[in-house]
């Protein structure tokens, strides 16, 4: 049985645990704020670019000329993944599921026969994963969304897989990252990057583009798609890191909360054990005295 300074020390500790635990939640909640702000305003911009380009694509006769990040190699061997994770932890089961979800899509296509490549973004899912796959991985990125996403960066991760792309490196690519649908409900989610296709879109809205209205452009579509095909690439990659920001910091706040709770029914439970057990001693040493009185 633990001693009365013991379970001072006990409380005490849990006390400070408490602290850090609140301050933490609400340093995530401010963060959380800011990140969901931008994931939202995002969207929009990104919904409408990927219209654009199926209405592009659809009105398309693409050519070997076509952009090689639309057509593709026409082979389905070898996979680039972009995996996103958090560079910190103390952020509940945000990095966990990324590293779950990854293992199994890797699993997946090395039984389909595909060679796997990886580019990691955050060091949480890099530091899990080396050890399985350190010779297949082609970069990694760390400090990408701190403070915030850096588009600078964004625009690195972009260049460097059109470049492994142009030096056959991979034949798809597709990014895992976590999907931001409120501050304690968030989603893992695979979106296929290059080559893009009508399948993968993230905001594919096919009724939407059939019933738009038919433009003419100029130049072709094919000149347009040529410039634009990597914009949207780099939008996807940044949306996607958005998306990842905000759920971390969702993830982080909920998982601080719980620890902030659990602190308190600890402290409590601490209390009343003390009680108890000062209590206990009190009436032990009553007892003694008396006892010595009456032997006197």
């Amino acid at each position: 049985m633990p001693s009365l300074k013991d379970l001072r020390n006990r409380i005490s500790s849990v006390k400070s645990t408490k602290k850090i635990t609140s301050a933490m939640k609400m340093v995530a909640a401010a963060k959380l704020k800011k990140a969901q702000d931008n994931a939202i305003a995002a969207r929009p911009y990104a919904e409408r670019m990927s219209k654009i380009i199926s209405s592009l694509k659809k009105n398309s006769n693409f050519s070997s000329d076509s952009p090689s990040l639309i057509t593709g190699t026409g082979i389905n061997k070898k996979v680039l993944l972009l995996v996103c994770s958090a560079d910190r932890g103390l952020c509940g089961g945000f990095n966990s599921s990324i590293i779950k979800y990854t293992n199994k899509i890797v699993k997946k296509y090395k039984t389909e026969g595909k060679e796997v490549k990886f580019i990691f973004i955050g060091k949480k899912a890099k530091n899990a994963l080396i050890k399985q796959y350190k010779n297949d991985i082609v970069e990694f990125f760390t400090d990408v969304a701190s403070p915030e996403v850096d588009f600078e960066q964004v625009k690195k991760i972009r260049n460097l897989i059109i470049e492994n792309f142009n030096k056959s490196v991979f034949d798809r690519c597709e990014i895992v990252y976590t999907k931001f649908l409120s501050a304690i409900s968030q989603e893992v989610k695979m979106d296929q990057l290059v080559p893009l296709n009508n399948e993968s879109e993230r905001f594919s809205d096919e009724k939407e583009v059939s019933n738009a209205l038919v433009y003419d452009f100029e130049p072709s579509e094919e000149e347009i798609l040529e410039s634009i095909v990597p914009e949207n690439l780099a939008m996807q990659i940044l949306t996607g890191l958005l998306e990842s920001t905000a759920s971390e910091h969702g993830s982080r706040m909920t998982a601080m909360d719980n620890a902030t709770r659990n602190a308190n029914d600890k402290i409590d439970d601490l209390t009343m054990f003390y009680n108890r057990s000062r209590q206990a001693v009190i009436t032990k040493e009553l007892i003694e005295i008396i006892s010595g009185a009456e032997a006197i």
